[in-house]
């Protein structure tokens, strides 16, 4: 068993969620913070054209019929301290990290009256999303960095504090699309979380409590390496390659689901036979 366990949702997205047809991952996005009455708030942090990152992400709320959408940008840290992004957060019922570089939401937005305000929030039930760098920020500890396409190695990887959404795992995003296999394996040897998730594109886990749903049209790969029963980490200089034994991998399309606390996967019948289907 595991105490891991988010308060109010999460949907953790690998990246290049689609913008315009159909947009399944936003538009679940925005059921789960009230359809067309939610309030959403889009932080910018992440990325270097936080202008036209929140037109962009405006433009398709609004088609989505939400009214409410407000854009905190926090360039500098002294902006996640001003009180119009803290009275947006507390009004929110709805809050997005937008892709781009990671480090920068820890540099901008932890340990701030803003990230106070996001805390409390999701604490009170309030859905919390992130694309790319908004997802690998969720754990506690997260994926700065690293080469992909390679064998996993002790330097194939730069790992640092994240913000830590959903403590005791490792996430990866744009999985498969730039082969980071390699990478999550080699941040799961290297650091205690036992349990990786590699997020496809344009794909999303949905996270109620214990209980996650994929949903989008790629994969996620999940690795568990709680009972694995060897590694060379100890032994392995920088960068000679990691072996390991006996790790558990599973691989869950769009309606799966995944149990946190038992860490084991969960078919589409078995999500309705539980009722267990986490939207609509």
């Amino acid at each position: 068993m595991t105490n891991i366990e988010a308060k109010g949702p999460l949907m953790i997205i690998g990246g290049a969620e689609e913008k315009d047809g159909k947009m399944q991952i936003l538009r679940e996005f925005a059921r789960l913070a009230g359809g067309t009455d939610a309030r959403i708030v889009v932080l910018t942090a992440a990325t270097c054209e936080p202008e036209e990152v929140g037109r962009t992400y405006t433009k398709v709320f609004e088609r989505l019929g939400v009214a409410d959408i407000k854009i905190v940008d926090t360039r500098v840290r002294d902006n996640a301290d001003l009180p119009n992004g803290v009275e947006s957060i507390q009004q929110a019922t709805g809050i997005f990290f937008s892709g781009g570089d990671q480090s920068k939401i820890i540099e901008r937005i932890k340990g701030t009256k803003l990230d106070e305000a996001i805390r409390d929030r999701h604490e009170q039930g309030v859905v919390v999303g992130g694309t790319s760098a908004g997802a690998a920020m969720m754990p506690e500890i997260m994926i700065v960095g690293g080469d992909s396409e390679s064998a996993p190695r002790l330097d194939l990887v730069d790992l640092g504090e994240g913000m830590g959404f959903l403590p005791g795992v490792i996430i990866d995003q744009h999985f498969a699309q730039r082969g980071r296999l390699g990478r999550l394996l080699s941040a799961l040897i290297s650091q205690p979380a036992s349990l990786g998730f590699g997020i496809d594109e344009n794909t999303a886990l949905i996270v109620r409590g214990t209980e996650c749903l994929v949903i989008g049209e790629g994969t996620i790969t999940v690795v568990d390496e709680s009972q694995s029963t060897h590694n060379n980490a100890a032994q392995a200089l920088q960068d000679e390659q990691l072996a390991l034994f006996d790790a558990k991998l599973h691989i869950l399309a769009a309606g799966y689901g995944f149990n946190l606390a038992t860490r084991q996967p969960i078919s589409p019948q078995g999500l309705a036979l539980n009722n267990l289907a986490l939207v609509s």
